[in-house]
C-alpha cells in the first residue's frame, strides 16, 4: 500500500492550518478530522481537504494509506471540525474505478499544496493515467450522522 511519511515542513505547514482551522478560519475547504485511534481509542485529528462534487462531499488522502485513514476505515465514523462547528460522519470509501473524476478535482484545486504527494500526476494527466495511480489515493464520500 502506498503511504508517503510527512516531512518537517509537512508538520509545520499542516500545524498552521490546523490551528487556524480549529479557529474557524477555513482554507479552501479545509477541516480538522477527528477520528478514534485504531488501537488507543484516543481521538486524533489532522487536517484535511473537504471538496464537493456533484452535491457530494469527499475526502482524499493525498499521501496515500495515512494514519487517519486506517483509524476512519477502522472506526466507521468520524467529525470534521471547523471552529466550534462539529459533524458527525459516516465515511463510505470510494471504488478505484470512481476515483479519476475525484482525484482530478483535487489536483486542480490543491495541487499548490498537495502535487508533490501525485508522482507527476496533474489535473490534466490522462485519464488512464489517473486510472492507474488511482489505488493509491484512498477517497471517501462522507455521509452525514
Amino acid at each position: 500500500m502506498r503511504y508517503l511519511v510527512p516531512n518537517r515542513t509537512t508538520h509545520v505547514v499542516n500545524g498552521v492550518a490546523k490551528w487556524l482551522t480549529a479557529r474557524g478560519i477555513s482554507l479552501l475547504g479545509s477541516r480538522v478530522l477527528a477520528v478514534r485511534g485504531r488501537k488507543t481509542g484516543e481521538v486524533r485529528t489532522t487536517v484535511v481537504n473537504l471538496f464537493t462534487h456533484e452535491g457530494e462531499r469527499y475526502l482524499l488522502a493525498p499521501r496515500g494509506n495515512t494514519q487517519w485513514v486506517r483509524n476512519l476505515r477502522a472506526g466507521g465514523e468520524g467529525e470534521l471540525r471547523l471552529g466550534r462547528r462539529t459533524q458527525r460522519f459516516t465515511p463510505v470509501e470510494i471504488a478505484d474505478p470512481d476515483k479519476p473524476p475525484l482525484i482530478r478535482l483535487y489536483l486542480r484545486k490543491w495541487a499548490w499544496e498537495t502535487g508533490a504527494f501525485f508522482d507527476g500526476l496533474t489535473a490534466d494527466s490522462p485519464e488512464a493515467e489517473i486510472a492507474a495511480a488511482a489505488p493509491g489515493f484512498p477517497v471517501f464520500r462522507i455521509v452525514p450522522r
